[in-house]
């Protein structure tokens, strides 16, 4: 398959656990975060562009959450290190250009039509705000995609569904089917696997959080059957992208973790 962005390092089988892990390992946060911008950007701001020579940024979304700033569910949870963690997977597992930096954009900032991909976190604790919905919404029916991680249960999913018919009306959220090319665009994925919090992961058998016991990845399709929304819900992908480097870190979640992200990122780049 030859995607008209990228140029792929293909590579077989799964990630190495030992391959990952040697590189986040040497990964320090050193680098300052930076202070993040809050929701509601200037719209008569002009955009600014990527850096060149860059083909994917990673980009985290900023919105309007049901908690105040402190609150463990919102949109800055696992940031930045999930992120930069990510970033380097990246690096490590193809020979994608992508930015050494993560960058944070609120969902009404113009700097969010310049990115292909978005990434956002505890979704179920979305409460968007009429300007953010309508930019979230335009933004994915110009041809940007959205990744959705870490929620969990039927509560934060009633509130998620509701945020989404403000954002793309009368819309439809079903389950991905596992032939397609989200699921084998570069890494062959065969299974939706439930990856827990760090916590879980390494100390008990319990996978899940709240009632939410089984995984699904669920995404919206546009009019054309372009996948513009991927779903994960009752899983944390985020946490296994964070935790990679940890002693005792399960290889089975951050392979499944690290393989779906890259996915996700070929195929929005490549659609």
């Amino acid at each position: 398959m030859v995607l008209k962005y990228f140029r792929l390092r293909f590579r077989q089988g799964g990630i190495a656990c030992a391959a990952v892990a040697s590189v986040l390992l040497c990964f320090a946060l050193a680098h300052p975060a930076g202070e993040p911008r809050s929701p509601g950007g200037d719209p008569a701001r002009k955009p600014t562009r990527p850096p060149r020579n860059t083909e994917f940024t990673f980009v985290r979304s900023v919105y309007n959450g049901l908690g105040p700033w402190g609150y463990y569910k919102a949109w800055y949870t696992d940031w930045p290190k999930a992120d930069r963690q990510f970033i380097l997977g990246v690096k490590r597992l193809t020979n994608i250009e992508v930015s050494e930096r993560e960058k944070t954009v609120p969902l009404t900032d113009p700097d969010l039509f310049l990115y292909p991909f978005l990434y956002a976190v505890e979704v179920g604790h979305f409460n968007l705000t009429d300007a953010e919905a309508t930019s979230l919404g335009e933004y994915l029916k110009r041809g940007g995609f959205l990744f959705c991680d870490d929620f969990w249960g039927s509560a934060e999913w009633e509130n998620f569904a509701r945020n989404m018919q403000q954002v793309l009306p009368g819309s439809q959220i079903v389950e991905i089917p596992l032939d397609h090319p989200l699921f084998h665009c570069y890494y062959d994925i065969p299974a939706v696997v439930q990856v827990p919090n760090v916590g879980n992961a390494v100390s008990q058998d319990v996978t899940f959080e709240q009632d939410g016991v089984v995984p699904h990845c669920r995404g919206i399709f546009d009019s054309d059957d372009r996948l513009m929304v991927v779903i994960n819900w009752n899983t944390d992908l985020g946490d296994a992208w964070e935790w990679a480097d940890l002693p005792g870190y399960p290889t089975k979640y951050s392979t499944y973790a690290y393989q779906l992200g890259i996915n996700a990122i070929v195929y929005a780049m490549s659609h």
